[in-house]
């Protein structure tokens, strides 16, 4: 199976350890950090969305613009857009960027950045909406006729769009969410699933539990894993790195009430979304995980997202990395803490060893099978 390299594209400069600089939407560096993720080898960057942040649907144009092959994943929450309408806003930016857009779901996992646009439904009325919105997406790319919808979110008469995704296949969907509803609506709709950095037990049962969901309805999705990446020129020097950065990320305070990248809102007390409750399960199990799974800075933002990361030289995290595509996970999403060196570094030191490595397994595999 083909490994997939993602990054990450911010529309500004910031990270846990680096406070937010520059202007909201910052043309420089989307444009800058595209085409070093382009030119280091990368197959593609996600485009996160926030509910304070610019509009990834922009900042996915203005780096299409920049660059031939990279592959856009895009980021988008369903209940602020009518399905209709951004089945064809997608279908328009699949065919701008030259059929190079995947489509990230997320669902949302806290409740005050989800108000902060207005939505009050709860976690399990958020997967039954994106459930629905969902198909109405799949029907508007691939009906050739008008089609009328009566359902419990969404209601319209003699919807159509006249364009299609560019891609035949139509636009890939990335699904992520680690609760029972979320696994049932990835089983139904995703063509990708998207874990957070576990550890590889954690990685094998959550994808094992999508996988038992999903056979009865005769699909079977892929699997991405969302990671930090810690470097060193020696396991020392990294490991060294590894703490000073947690040690940042405190003094920053990116989930402090004066950050100005999530709105000057205080975090949740708690977790709200079965993923972070996930990691800080395994948070409680000390601060390295699997060798070389670093815990220290989902501990310190309570882990929120993509927080945990692989600490070591090029080759002991690219090791790392591939245990889990043996696993059967193909897909990797991973950035560092200072998104103006990040990919150049990798693709200098790591994305060469994953592609050789991937190879490798691949032709074992293609041996045992013969």
């Amino acid at each position: 199976m083909p490994i997939d390299l993602y990054g990450t594209l911010y529309p500004r400069l910031f990270s846990e350890v680096i406070p937010a600089q520059g202007p909201a939407f910052d043309t420089a560096h989307i444009e800058q950090r595209a085409m070093e993720h382009e030119a280091a080898g990368f197959d593609g960057v996600l485009l996160p969305h926030n509910s304070g942040w610019a509009d990834n649907f922009l900042t996915t144009a203005r780096a299409a613009g920049v660059t031939k092959r990279l592959k856009f994943l895009l980021a988008h929450r369903p209940g602020f857009i009518s399905p209709t309408l951004a089945a064809r806003k997608l279908a328009t930016l699949d065919h701008y960027t030259g059929g190079r857009l995947l489509l990230h779901i997320i669902t949302g996992g806290r409740n005050a950045e989800q108000r902060r646009d207005g939505d009050y439904l709860e976690h399990d009325e958020r997967y039954a909406r994106t459930d629905e919105y969902l198909e109405i997406l799949r029907n508007v790319w691939t009906s050739h006729e008008p089609f009328s919808h009566d359902g419990s979110c969404y209601r319209f008469e003699n919807a159509f769009s006249e364009l299609k995704p560019l891609q035949a296949s139509g636009i890939p969907i990335s699904f992520g969410g680690a609760s029972s509803p979320a696994i049932a609506v990835a089983a139904r709709r995703a063509d990708i699933f998207a874990l957070w950095g576990e550890s590889l037990d954690g990685a094998r049962e959550l994808a094992a539990s999508v996988l038992d969901a999903a056979r009865p309805l005769g699909r079977r999705p892929t699997f991405s894993i969302s990671i930090r990446v810690i470097l060193g020129a020696t396991e020392d020097e990294a490991w060294r790195r590894a703490y000073e950065i947690e040690r940042q990320t405190r003094e920053v305070g990116l989930w402090s009430p004066a950050s100005p990248v999530f709105g000057g809102h205080t975090p949740p007390p708690a977790a709200e979304n079965e993923g972070s409750r996930r990691l800080l399960r395994q948070v409680a199990q000390g601060d390295v995980l699997d060798q070389r799974l670093f815990m220290g800075v989902a501990r310190a933002t309570n882990a929120p997202g993509n927080t945990t990361a692989i600490v070591g030289t090029p080759a002991q995290v690219a090791d790392a990395l591939l245990a889990y595509y043996c696993a059967g996970i193909a897909g990797f999403l991973f950035r560092g803490f200072d998104p103006r060196t990040d990919a150049v570094e990798f693709g200098r030191e790591l994305i060469p060893l994953l592609r050789d490595g991937a190879r490798q397994i691949d032709t074992q595999r293609q041996g045992h099978a013969a």
